[in-house]
């Protein structure tokens, strides 16, 4: 804590000393006191990102552009996300919170992951990603449950068509439940979440933030916070 106040206040610090060098250049404007925004924090070696937010959209993005579905489903992942996956194809996205946006090819559902507003095996294309783990903690004014995360993986489980694909992503290592921010799962459990479906392939960012896809589930058993990224797939029907 102590860190974190001195780092803040050598930051105002080198804010004043920046305005009142820019007061004194030629030509500079007159700066109210009323139109200051200090920003202190941007001055970083390097561009600062959210590693598992960041690898995981590259990650899901991808995977749906190999695929090019005509349409994609998406249930409360982040929604610069799901806005990009516009300009590939027609996306539906679904949260409790409706996104108000106004593009022509996403399109805003109210709805909760625990019932889907879609009939079953309906859906050839979905995401969900760094949604469930939420689930039940009441952090989004959802109903408290300790069952939360189950619910939500067997309702997108019921909603996967046969021969779709679900792209999954949640934290993993140490199960835990991080009140009221997150669960974190065992990696190597979270396909039993999903009896129905098949694991097609797993992905990962580690603890040290960097994005591995040479992995088993099992190989971030003992993460502390990872990111699992789970391609599970519904076994299409046999011809006769």
């Amino acid at each position: 804590m102590l860190r974190l106040i001195c780092s803040k206040a050598a930051g105002y610090a080198g804010f004043v000393s920046d305005l009142r060098r820019y007061r004194s250049l030629p030509g500079a404007e007159r700066i109210a006191f009323r139109e200051l925004r200090p920003q202190t924090a941007d001055r970083t070696e390097s561009t600062p990102f959210d590693a598992h937010y960041f690898y995981q959209d590259v990650w899901a993005a991808g995977e749906v552009a190999r695929r090019r579905p005509d349409r994609h489903v998406d249930i409360g992942s982040r929604v610069d996300y799901v806005g990009f996956l516009s300009v590939l194809t027609d996306v539906t996205f679904v949260d409790i919170r409706p996104l108000q946006v106004d593009l022509n090819r996403l399109h805003s559902v109210a709805g909760s992951i625990t019932a889907l507003p879609f009939e079953d095996r309906s859906i050839e294309s979905l995401s969900c990603l760094h949604v469930a783990e939420h689930i039940g903690l009441g952090r989004y004014g959802d109903e408290l449950d300790p069952a939360g995360t189950r619910r939500a993986a067997i309702e997108l489980q019921r909603v996967l068509a046969p021969g779709g694909r679900l792209l999954f992503s949640l934290p993993v290592g140490r199960p835990r439940v991080c009140f009221n921010a997150h669960r974190i799962h065992a990696p190597s459990a979270v396909p039993d979440l999903f009896p129905e479906l098949e694991l097609a392939s797993f992905a990962g960012v580690d603890d040290s933030g960097r994005f591995r896809t040479d992995l088993l589930p099992s190989d971030l058993d003992d993460a502390n916070y990872a990111c699992g990224l789970f391609e599970l797939t519904r076994t299409p029907p046999v011809e006769a």
